[in-house]
């Protein structure tokens, strides 16, 4: 078996706009994960979260499998992480969208190695020319010169202080951190001119810079957002792989409250027919281990994560499949995604109004969200550079 391209523009099936039923759309998926050039072989995707690696939507053509007639099985070897160093030319984000809580953000990282199969950062890869699949979780772009170009940034005449997010498209602390340490080289920065920032993350790996987090927090500079997604481990490892275990982020939140972080626990996202069911369960053993705030978000697929949602459930929940996918599009106004700011993240109709009542009323019960905590501003100041000549006096 062998694989060739073929053109994305002679293909009746992408170049033509349709609407497809649940069941139309489950049965396309089914038959892409029989395809030999669509599915990567289990062995080859061990401890990853996408079940293929398709071509990337801007890309001119698409892999087409055919018979070469030589009947050769290929033992082709694992996907291994691949860290592709970038040479950013500046580091803080702006965004003026109404439903997100922050308007400057910073990703030291393009592509998470976490591999989280719902993850709504995945068709970004696309503008790098590679897969919203396998690609997104095996080709990291690390920026190893984020924090120089905080500092640059930060010392701008211009410029004017506001919560800073870390890990608002993909993970901060995903495991590469480990070796490249760019999110703690940002915090190092951000401490030493009283900036503040709040971070999201699904990794116990935060714990590390609570020597830096904790004095930051005591001056009302900083706040962790935890993920759980679920409380069952074995869910946990089919939705992410190589994201911390539920007892685990359980434990960082522990761990970051005694030190005296606040932190927001996020039920995110919630995916119909999969973890709906733990909403209650899960907002109780995080505020029994800290937590103090609380948030949630219905599962968001954008551009082709629609697809690859589906193939992680051909490959897993096959009889969830339609079930998923129709409680879905009932919440997202008859499509698999509604981009609407007002919306996106919890959704319309009757399955997100429950959701809604159901976060809100044990919010209440639990004591979450009592207050929304407000980071400082108006303690920002930069420091004098640092020229190495001594002063006269």
């Amino acid at each position: 078996m062998s694989v060739r391209a073929k053109d994305n523009a002679r293909d009746p099936l992408l170049s033509r706009p349709v609407k497809r039923t649940p069941l139309e759309a489950a049965e396309a998926a089914r038959r892409r994960m029989d395809d030999p050039a669509y599915r990567v072989e289990v062995d080859r995707r061990r401890g990853r979260g996408a079940a293929a690696n398709p071509s990337g939507r801007y890309e001119p053509a698409q892999r087409e499998a055919f018979d070469d007639g030589w009947e050769i099985d290929e033992e082709l070897p694992t996907l291994p992480t691949e860290v592709i160093v970038e040479k950013a030319r500046t580091i803080i984000t702006t965004n003026d969208s109404p439903d997100i809580l922050f308007e400057k953000s910073i990703n030291p990282y393009r592509g998470c190695e976490h591999g989280c199969s719902y993850c709504f950062a995945r068709p970004t890869h696309a503008y790098q020319g590679l897969s919203s699949g396998l690609d997104f979780e095996t080709k990291i772009f690390a920026k190893p010169n984020a924090a120089e170009l905080l500092e640059k940034e930060l010392r701008g005449s211009k410029y004017q202080p506001a919560p800073i997010a870390l890990g608002s498209n993909t993970d901060p602390y995903q495991p590469v951190e480990r070796r490249f340490r760019i999110t703690r080289s940002i915090l190092e920065v951000l401490n030493r001119m009283n900036h503040p920032v709040a971070i999201v993350t699904k990794s116990a790996l935060v714990t590390r810079d609570i020597d830096i987090l904790g004095p930051m927090a005591q001056r009302q500079l900083a706040k962790v957002a935890i993920s759980v997604t679920t409380l069952d481990p074995k869910l946990a490892r089919r939705m992410e792989p190589r994201a911390a275990t539920p007892a685990k982020r359980l434990e960082t939140i522990r761990r970051l409250t005694e030190a005296g972080i606040p932190v927001t626990v996020l039920v995110a996202p919630i995916i119909p027919a999969i973890n709906d069911h733990e909403i209650e369960a899960i907002l109780k053993d995080c505020a029994e281990a800290g937590a103090g705030e609380a948030g949630y978000v219905l599962l968001r697929l954008p551009h082709d994560l629609k697809d690859l949602m589906r193939d992680w459930l051909v490959d897993h929940y096959p009889d969830k499949l339609n079930h998923v996918f129709t409680l879905l599009q009932e919440a997202r106004g008859g499509k698999d995604y509604d981009a609407n700011w007002s919306t996106r993240q919890s959704g319309v109709g009757p399955y997100a109004w429950m959701l809604g009542r159901r976060f809100e009323t044990t919010c209440e019960r639990l004591g979450l969200n009592k207050r929304n905590l407000r980071l400082r501003t108006d303690l920002f100041k930069v420091p004098p550079k640092e020229t190495g000549q001594l002063s006269l006096f």
